[in-house]
């Protein structure tokens, strides 16, 4: 008999006051309390076919988890999540649910779907508070090794299930902190350093190794990895990182960021708490954020919270087609933020001293659609307007960093610098190498890219203890 509906909609989630949330770094979202957590794991249905499985990247056993939180099994629940995902807390709180699993819950179809984010969020805050581990015994040691590029998602993700499968692993990561786009893109007030930390400190614990400060194409090269420091496969999860700006008049000015810059500054290198510490910021008064992706958002966000009198999202598009999360444009406006839709700028204004004084703008409207679906924008001849502003933030996009191209010559790439790998292996045309995230795909999400580490694991682990396993070879891409 199926179960009745009770509650046709999610449970809110508690929020910090917009007020007061817009002039603070700390955390937007609160996250649901024991009871409310158990109540929208009621609402799932435990429908046959499971369909949010299907489309949760990582695998993750999504109707067992939730029905463990039901019967107020949290420990359990948390066991189920940590054999499928070793970063919960974080993927709770930035995941796109609602582009993933959620969008296939059955319960969906007529209602609301049941918030699985919040409830894996709620999941791994009451394990870390209670102190729970994953206690499932590694595999015996193997003797292999691998070297992996990068700390971010697809990193950390390779990362943990070549150490649960035996073999021993090391992360390079370029910056004094592990963590990639998790700790320098993500501000504070949406993901908490502490929570990227406790979860790094997991892998740790299964025997991850660390190395900070290490510039991989100048600490040591991708060649050098096998050659000098005897890994027998490298992973590469460098991420997007090299910023893109639009070839308009003033883009060298000062007070003119990419989003990367200007996130790294507050995020990473904490120029937020200057001169507490010592990374300096431009405190805009009145800030502009071009683009309409989550980055942007965190980066309009911040300027808000670092004093700006007014922050202006600039999209050349519409709300339709922005591909930011609905969750957090609600909450930008919430806190005060003006989305200006269907503009583009055109030249960055000087003053005497050459720094931002405005930012000239032309209205657009849309057209057929583009190559990614959405429609694409059209100048409207003569209806340029300028806005007065002191600070200019780019967040349209990013590309590969050429460090790795430039000195692993025969790593076949695309034309925009991306490594070329095979999408159900990671696997490269250069032996025993493998790639996956954004360094591959271009910017995207963090359980994507989280995807593609878990995928790569697998065939990392067979091209090490059977490469010939059904015909399987590395340069099969």
């Amino acid at each position: 008999m199926a179960k009745k509906i009770t509650q046709k909609t999610k449970n809110a989630m508690p929020l910090q006051d917009a007020v007061a949330r817009a002039h603070n770094f700390e955390e937007v979202a609160l996250g649901y309390p024991i009871d409310l957590a158990v109540l929208e794991a009621q609402r799932c249905i435990q429908c046959k076919n499971y369909p949010c499985v299907a489309g949760c990247p990582v695998e993750i056993d999504i109707p067992k988890f939730i029905l463990q939180v039901a019967e107020r099994d949290f420990e359990g629940a948390f066991k189920t999540l940590i054999d499928r995902n070793v970063l919960p807390a974080i993927c709770g709180r930035v995941c796109p649910q609602e582009e993933q699993c959620e969008v296939k819950c059955t319960l969906g179809v007529k209602f609301e779907p049941v918030a699985i984010g919040r409830i894996e969020r709620f999941v791994a805050d009451y394990a870390s508070l209670l102190k729970f581990t994953d206690d499932t015994p590694p595999a015996p040691p193997t003797g292999h090794k691998v070297a992996v590029v990068g700390s971010g998602p697809a990193g950390l993700t390779v990362a943990a299930d070549l150490a649960k499968m035996g073999h021993g692993v090391t992360i390079f990561e370029a910056l004094h902190k592990a963590g990639g786009v998790l700790v320098y893109g993500i501000p504070e007030f949406r993901l908490p350093k502490a929570i990227v930390a406790g979860e790094i400190e997991a892998l740790k614990r299964i025997g991850v190794e660390i190395k900070t400060n290490h510039v991989i194409g100048q600490t040591f090269t991708v060649d050098e990895l096998f050659t000098e420091l005897g890994y027998e496969a490298v992973f590469i999860a460098t991420g997007a990182g090299l910023p893109t700006f639009p070839k308009i008049p003033g883009i060298n000015l000062i007070g003119v960021y990419s989003a990367n810059e200007y996130l790294t500054r507050s995020n990473l290198m904490k120029a937020y708490l200057f001169p507490v510490t010592d990374t300096p910021t431009i405190r805009g008064k009145n800030v502009a954020v071009i683009g309409g992706g989550n980055t942007a958002m965190d980066a309009v966000r911040t300027a808000l919270r670092l004093g700006a009198d007014n922050a202006y999202l600039v999209y050349r598009r519409t709300r339709q087609e922005m591909p930011a999360r609905r969750e957090e444009v609600e909450h930008a406006e919430e806190e005060g933020v003006k989305i200006m839709m269907l503009a583009a700028p055109t030249a960055i204004l000087a003053d005497e001293r050459s720094r931002v004084h405005a930012m000239r703008c032309i209205r657009m409207e849309l057209g057929e659609p583009d190559s990614s679906g959405r429609r694409s924008p059209v100048p409207q001849q003569g209806s340029e307007f300028d806005i007065d502003v002191d600070t200019v933030v780019f967040a349209i996009g990013q590309g590969a960093n050429p460090l790795i191209r430039n000195t692993t010559p025969d790593l076949p790439m695309n034309k925009w610098g991306n490594i070329l790998a095979d999408d159900a292996t990671g696997a490269t045309q250069k032996p025993g190498v493998f790639a996956g995230g954004d360094i591959v795909t271009g910017g995207a999400t963090v359980i994507s890219a989280m995807g593609a580490g878990r995928k790569a694991a697998r065939a990392i682990d067979r091209y090490l203890t059977n490469p010939s396993a059904d015909g399987y070879s590395p340069t099969d891409v």
